[in-house]
């Protein structure tokens, strides 16, 4: 059973990079060889791809403050900033007509 619990981290830990359909065709194999029965497989499936997607949203949260930080080390203008300064100049060149 110990084994069964590390292939399933495993199998977690990778689906950061796997489809749905990769999971499937990796828990059927499982299957195949007798590790789990086909109720189990399911129940696998579904609990490891909810595991992917918390884990691959986790990762997006900490990829997304890394970069802006990093954006904000190297003294990089936000999206927000730039618009803020295009409104300016546009208004400015509005009284220059």
């Amino acid at each position: 059973m110990k084994d069964l619990a590390k292939k399933g981290l495993s199998l977690g830990l990778g689906l950061l990079v796997m489809t749905k359909e990769q999971v499937e065709k990796a828990v059927d194999e499982l299957v195949k060889k007798g590790k789990i029965s086909a109720d189990e497989s399911k129940k696998m499936v579904n609990r490891l791809i909810e595991t992917g997607e918390r884990e691959r949203e986790h990762l997006d949260e900490v990829l997304r403050e890394r970069v802006k930080n990093i954006l904000s080390e190297l003294d990089i203008p936000s999206k927000k900033e730039l618009e803020a300064l295009e409104e300016r100049v546009r208004r400015l060149e509005e009284r220059q007509e």
